[in-house]
Order: C-alpha cells, then sequence, then structure tokens
C-alpha cells in the first residue's frame, strides 16, 4: 500500500499583506487495519533564515498554491523519518518480553 501525504494545516504569518513565514502541518499514512500507521510532522519555514538562506520571496497569501505550498516542507527529510518509524512499528516490531509463569524462585 502506498503512503498518502495531506497537508493538513498551514498558517501564515503576515507582513504588510505579505507572506513572512508559515506554519506547516503535514501527515502521512500507510496501511489498513493491523497494518496502519499514522504520523504528524510541523515545520515552520521563514521566508529568509537567520543565516541568510531564502526559502521564499514573500507575496499575498492568496498568490499561493498547494504545490508551492508543499514544496517548501522537507517532504524527503519526513518521507525517510517515516520510512523508518513504520518499520519499526509495522515492518519489523520488537520481539515482546514472554511471561514464564512456571518460573520457580531459587532458595
Amino acid at each position: 500500500m502506498a503512503v498518502t501525504k495531506t497537508l493538513t494545516g498551514a498558517i501564515p504569518y503576515n507582513l504588510d499583506s505579505k507572506v513572512q513565514q508559515w506554519s506547516f502541518t503535514m501527515q502521512y499514512e500507510e496501511g489498513a487495519d493491523a497494518t496502519y500507521y499514522t504520523s504528524t510532522f510541523n515545520i515552520f519555514i521563514p521566508a529568509t533564515d537567520p543565516d541568510g538562506t531564502v526559502n521564499f520571496t514573500p507575496k499575498a497569501e492568496a498568490s499561493w498554491t498547494l504545490a508551492q505550498l508543499t514544496a517548501l516542507c522537507p517532504v524527503s527529510q519526513w518521507d525517510n523519518v517515516f520510512a523508518s518509524q513504520y518499520d519499526s512499528v509495522i515492518t519489523n516490531p520488537p520481539d515482546d518480553p514472554v511471561p514464564d509463569p512456571s518460573y520457580v524462585i531459587p532458595s
């Protein structure tokens, strides 16, 4: 089954009618029933990072498309994290310890 990724939240932070920062939430889902797993990722993306890296050019919030918003998210990083989570929880979960009620306390 394929991983479903949905941008579930996008909150713009505006100054002078232009978005200066975005807060994003993306939900990942895979599987069904016993193999169902979901995880949510959040990030704040400023127009310009403190180190001077430009992430986007500020513009009116109505000018943004879903593709542009999604492109700002670190999806490849989140893909790797989700795959690792899915593997450790669903595909290769840790073995649960088995109780031994017949154990006798040594004297």
